[in-house]
């Protein structure tokens, strides 16, 4: 798979080196849930049916963020890296990342058609029912349609339905701050991840009988509901049950700025500091809480375990 980093205006160099006739899904692709693959795969067999390379494009960052349109847009559900490789699983051959400035959020629906995808030699372009496209999101999928006759065909995918709820990104952040990494994971296809650094923390873990993973994520995840959940972590490719809690420490803290992220890994005794680690969220466990006694939080802690072993046993099933 090739990636492609593109800036407006598309220079006439970069444009002609990557002018092969192709299709093209368009869109953000926060999460690349389900129904962003059924968009990318549906321009992957136009590709295969009419003999073109299959291609991707994303804008980066997210063109709410930049516009200053939503705080929650800072945070992400697949930061930039993680999307390209959700990409690569899926097979596709390239891979633009359109960097989203003020410069390229004034460009018009006409701009953008006439001097992106024609440029980029596009035969068909595959995009989702609600798909918003140029200054202010004034184009949308219909607009496309007719701005692209008559050499650029326009593919319009249907959403994709989940409980009578579409299958969005919108839905994922909900679920994940509700505490239900489980929708999440109906909705992604997989289990919601976050990438993360294993740092020094408070060394308290180990004197009470749990060591743990003390992790600072790489970027700005959304980061589900605080509490305890059981967890499965990817260590250099091999996958290590445990659990994890994510919260401000009340026993023994009165306030910490910002949440904690501190994985207890089942029967691993391994070095980890300033390794990354792949962390993903099965199961929510119960609420972080301030207990009376070190005693108390130790037999918790213990409950949260075996609870944590049983329900990671049974989603192995």
């Amino acid at each position: 798979m090739e990636i492609i980093f593109l800036e407006y205006p598309i220079r006439s160099s970069t444009a002609a080196e990557t002018a092969v006739p192709k299709t093209l899904a368009i869109g953000h692709f926060d999460g690349v849930h389900r129904g962003h693959q059924n968009v990318i795969r549906r321009s992957m067999e136009a590709a295969k049916a009419e003999g073109l390379q299959a291609a991707v494009m994303t804008f980066h960052p997210h063109p709410k963020e930049v516009l200053g349109q939503g705080q929650q847009y800072v945070t992400c559900l697949t930061p930039l890296d993680d999307k390209i490789k959700r990409f690569l699983r899926l097979g596709v051959d390239v891979v633009y990342v359109i960097k989203f400035d003020l410069s390229f959020s004034a460009v018009t629906p006409a701009e953008f058609v006439e001097d992106v995808l024609r440029p980029l030699q596009v035969k068909k372009a595959i995009v989702g029912f609600d798909f918003t496209f140029g200054v202010r999101g004034s184009g949308h999928a219909e607009t496309l349609v007719s701005l692209g006759q008559p050499d650029i065909g326009v593919e319009i995918v249907e959403p994709l339905m989940q409980d009578g709820d579409k299958v969005s990104s919108t839905l994922i952040r909900e679920s994940l701050l509700e505490g239900s990494p489980e929708t999440a994971r109906q909705l992604l296809g997989e289990s919601y991840e976050v990438r993360g650094i294993v740092v020094h923390g408070e060394g308290r873990g180990s004197k009470i009988g749990f060591p743990t993973a003390n992790i600072e994520p790489e970027a700005a995840y959304v980061m589900p509901r605080q509490g305890v959940y059981a967890i499965m972590a990817d260590v250099e490719g091999k996958l290590i049950h445990g659990v994890l809690n994510m919260g401000v420490k009340p026993t023994f803290h009165e306030h910490l700025p910002k949440p904690v992220l501190e994985a207890h890994l089942f029967d691993f005794n391994g070095d980890l500091y300033g390794k990354s680690i792949m962390i993903r969220f099965i199961s929510f466990l119960r609420t972080e809480k301030k207990f009376g006694s070190i005693d108390e939080l130790v037999k918790q802690i213990h409950s949260d375990a075996e609870q944590a072993r049983a329900v990671l046993t049974a989603f192995n099933m």
